[in-house]
This record gives C-alpha cells, structure tokens and sequence, in this order.
C-alpha cells in the first residue's frame, strides 16, 4: 500500500483504480465527452492549455484535443497504470503521477479541470483539492460532478465511503468570493445520444 493520506487514495491507486480504466476508454464516451465540452465551455473563449486533476487515461483530454487542437494538456493521476497510457498521449513530462494533494505549483494552465472526480475525495481533504483548483487555473475552473444541495454518501459498487454527493461548485465559490459563476449545467445518463454519468458541471472564472 503506499503511503498516502487517505483511504481513498490508496483504493484508486490500486486495483480498482486499474480496473477502472476498462470500463471508461470506449469511443461512444469519448463522443458523449465532445458533446459535453461543447456545451460547457462555449462561453468561455479560447484555449491555450489545460491541467485535468485527475485524469485517468485522459478520454476528456482527448475530447479537448479535438475542440482546441493546438491545446497544451498536462494532468494528474494517482494511478500508476493509467498515468502511463496519460503519458502516451500527452507527454511524460505532462503528467504527475500521484495525489491531487501533492499538485506541484507549476502545474498551471488556462482551464483547470475536474470531473469526477471530487465525489470520491476524502470530505476532509475537500478545502485542499479547491485550493489545488483555484491554484492550477489562470482563466477558468470547470468543475462537472454528481450534485446535491447537501452533503450525503452513498454506497460506490460495493464499497463504502468511496462515493460522496454535495455542492461542489458552491463550496468553491464561498471559499473564493474573487470568483464567478459564468455557466452551468447538466448531463442526463439516459440522454439518447452523448449520455454522461449524471454530471452537473459549473464553469467558473478567476479573477
């Protein structure tokens, strides 16, 4: 096991985060991933580069690619099996294999990016990811999870404490009053054409 904080961490690092990435790599995710930075960043303008906090094998970096095709891309994985496939996208030198927590501070870029991401961070830890975010961002933050006005946990595949629901966006936009809301939304999971997992996203600016 290795030595991280949080329980979390060490369930991602390891075999589950592993099998993770067979189930979410298939090309109708990457279309339904399109479909969705379409919706969400259309008001936000241009795109030079982008940091994914938690990136997995970068499927929405992909996606990114394809709307910004000269974007620079660096991310964050905890997995070691999926940093090294990130890595054959986007860079070895583009990629930091470990915790959100640990984010070096050079990491930056005009679009800091989360989804999916904060709902299976330790709710502890929730103040020092925002912060990771806030950091990681010159123009914007978009952040894209499972919503609820208040916080709950609820069971992840067997597993529990591995799935928790709240106000994201809202928690970051208290924590940093110089921020704003520039749009929002949300993904159906029985959409008939680019489904996603239930995803409220919120596209904030800096600054």
């Amino acid at each position: 096991m290795n030595n991280f904080k949080t329980e979390q961490e060490n369930f991602w690092a390891g075999s589950f985060g592993a099998d993770y990435i067979q189930r979410n790599k298939s090309s109708e995710l990457l279309a339904s991933n399109l479909n969705f930075f379409c919706k969400s960043l259309k008001n936000a303008g241009p795109m030079d580069s982008c940091v994914e906090l938690g990136a997995n094998i970068g499927m929405n970096l992909k996606a990114l690619q394809m709307l910004y095709p000269s974007i620079k891309m660096k991310g964050i994985e905890i997995n070691q099996q999926a940093s090294e496939l990130l890595s054959s996208l986007i860079g070895k030198e583009n990629v930091f294999n470990g915790s959100i927590f640990d984010i070096p501070i050079a990491l930056r870029a005009d679009l800091a990016l989360i989804k999916g991401v904060l709902i299976h961070i330790n709710p502890d830890m929730l103040p020092t990811v925002y912060q990771k975010l806030y950091d990681s961002a010159n123009k914007y933050i978009l952040i894209a999870e499972y919503y609820n006005p208040t916080p709950v946990t609820i069971p992840y595949r067997g597993h529990q404490d591995r799935l928790f629901k709240r106000d994201f966006a809202g928690e970051f936009l208290d924590m940093f009053p110089e921020t704003s809301l520039v749009d929002y939304g949300f993904q159906y999971r029985k959409d008939t054409v680019f489904p996603q997992d239930d995803i409220t996203w919120f596209l904030i600016k800096k600054g």
